[in-house]
């Protein structure tokens, strides 16, 4: 790999050294998609780590959750298809099942969250469920996952006692 390309730390793939361009640190990262960015801009110890204490997403980590997401309302059989083809299209979603009212995924934490998830339904135009129950048990999923991914981020090592 030459100096004009990079790995995206969060998914892996190569790409350009000015895409999606953030610094860390004092270290130039490029993502392949605003995704990606966002999820390492959130938490960049799950993808860089600390000297000595390597990050989980490049000991090869993946961490699945599986989800079930109510609509409001049910989709036509050409929503239900977009709606598939724009979540399988998203890194990290590993299967979608839509259908109805609800939709089925299974999905990688270290790459996409439910969050991003439901603003991507949103940006095509499917509504969720609206009720408050549906709220507060999304909300509760989104509380889950931030202290689920904050839980897994590496942590920089203190050394105690040392007077400093």
């Amino acid at each position: 790999m030459d100096n004009s390309h990079r790995i995206d730390p969060v998914c892996g793939m190569e790409v350009t050294a000015h895409q999606n361009e953030t610094v860390y640190l004092g270290i130039h990262y490029a993502f392949c998609s605003q995704q990606c960015l966002d999820s390492f801009t959130a938490h960049p110890h799950l993808y860089v780590g600390f000297p000595g204490r390597k990050a989980p997403k490049l000991d090869g980590m993946e961490v699945l959750k599986r989800r079930r997401l109510h609509l409001s309302p049910a989709l036509s059989t050409d929503q239900a298809l977009l709606l598939n083809d724009t979540l399988v299209a998203m890194m990290g979603v590993k299967k979608v099942l839509a259908e109805g009212d609800r939709v089925e995924l299974t999905y990688d934490l270290l790459q996409v969250t439910v969050e991003q998830i439901e603003a991507k339904i949103a940006e095509i135009g499917i509504r969720l469920g609206e009720g408050w129950s549906e709220r507060l048990r999304l909300a509760f999923i989104h509380y889950q996952e931030e202290c689920e991914v904050g839980n897994l981020e590496v942590q920089e090592r203190h050394v105690h006692g040392s007077g400093h």
